[in-house]
């Protein structure tokens, strides 16, 4: 038998009988905030323990905010709208792993199983974007964590939330890996129509049996060439996104990558470097030894490379490319692989001149 203890060394060792299959993260570390951690330990008992898996499970919260607002000078976006915290894709390198570390909860398996669903978020945009004060820009989905993990098909969270971006007639940006994103495409297709719309579909390596260990619980690669090629061909515009492009491991791929999203219908292509932060580091560096102990020292090499020594330069202007000769070698082949396929870089603005109030109900009409 195991029991509990609380401690100051935080401790990232799993529970006696919890089996992390089909997981990115191996560990459950306390987030960085927290000045005690558990640890199981034998206390002697000759009890078996059982062996279960790790389930997630979904907890609700009362959205208080919908858009979050950012001045990073090196995103596209200054507003977004995240339906979920957490995400069950559970890529092991998601630079959105530490912000689990807020809700006190771990960056590990925590930030895998142990989800945030924000119903009600819609009724919360649409008081926003009426607010009398508001000004248009577009609004990002999917920049935190995918709007379209499992969960969202029973939850419905990210519909609720683009049928009031569609009834604002509000210009939107959505980043995904996941297949639920066609199931809306009735909300979609009319908004691309009109301008509005533009998606972008994350594609890390063309590998299927790598892609299930980097990105456990994401559709495999050939599933995402078909979500891009249904959305292209009910006109919504598809950016490719190589992100992230990782040294040595997946950084050999980029080429037919590109090749393989132009040829599903991606009209324009990005990529971004690995990113290590915070906590994401020493979970990236426990992945590479237990998938690819071959290649971890020739990995964390280049990254260490690219970012100025260390695991993650967060400066505004490298932290997206790093520097360093591998990253420029990066940018040089994907800028001449995108001149040949003719995948540009830049779509056209979404419109922001469409933007209107619906009426409620009780409304007085207008007379003109």
């Amino acid at each position: 038998m195991f029991t509990i203890s609380l401690m100051s060394r935080l401790d990232p060792t799993l529970l006696p009988g919890q089996r992390p299959r089909a997981r990115g993260a191996s560990s459950n570390a306390a987030g960085r905030f927290e000045r005690q951690g558990a640890e199981a330990f034998d206390d002697g008992w000759d009890v078996p323990e059982e062996d279960r898996l790790i389930r997630t499970e979904v907890r609700v919260e009362v959205p208080r905010s919908a858009l979050s607002y950012n001045r990073s000078p090196d995103l596209p976006f200054d507003r977004s709208v995240n339906p979920y915290r957490g995400c069950e894709h559970g890529c092991i390198y998601c630079f959105a792993r530490p912000t689990h570390a807020y809700l006190n909860l771990s960056p590990g398996l925590d930030f895998e199983t142990r989800l945030i669903a924000r119903p009600g978020i819609d009724a919360v945009l649409e008081r926003e974007l009426r607010a009398p004060r508001y000004a248009v820009a577009p609004v990002a989905l999917g920049t935190n964590t995918d709007p379209y993990q499992p969960c969202e098909a029973d939850l419905g969270v990210m519909r609720a939330v683009l049928r009031v971006l569609s009834a604002f007639q509000h210009p939107t940006a959505i980043t995904t890996k996941g297949t639920l994103i066609e199931r809306d495409l009735d909300i979609l297709a009319p908004m691309a129509a009109q301008g509005l719309l533009r998606v972008g579909i994350s594609v890390t390596t063309m590998d299927a049996t790598l892609s299930r260990r980097l990105e456990p619980r994401a559709p495999a690669p050939a599933r995402r060439l078909e979500v891009i090629r249904r959305l292209s061909d009910a006109g919504v515009p598809v950016r490719a996104m190589i992100a992230p492009v990782i040294p040595g491991l997946t950084d050999h791929e980029l080429e037919p990558i590109l090749a393989a999203t132009r040829e599903a219908g991606a009209v324009a292509a990005s990529w971004i470097a690995l990113r290590l932060p915070m906590e994401v580091a020493p979970l990236f560096r426990d992945w590479l030894a237990t998938h690819a102990p071959d290649r971890a020292a020739k990995v964390m090499g280049r990254v260490r490379e690219m970012h100025g020594g260390r695991d993650y330069d967060p400066d505004w202007s490298r932290r997206m490319r790093g520097q360093g000769v591998w990253s420029d070698l990066i940018a040089q082949r994907f800028d001449r692989a995108c001149v040949r396929l003719g995948l540009t870089r830049d779509l056209p603005p979404l419109r922001r001149d469409l933007f209107a109030l619906p009426p409620r109900a009780g409304d007085q009409l207008s007379l003109f």
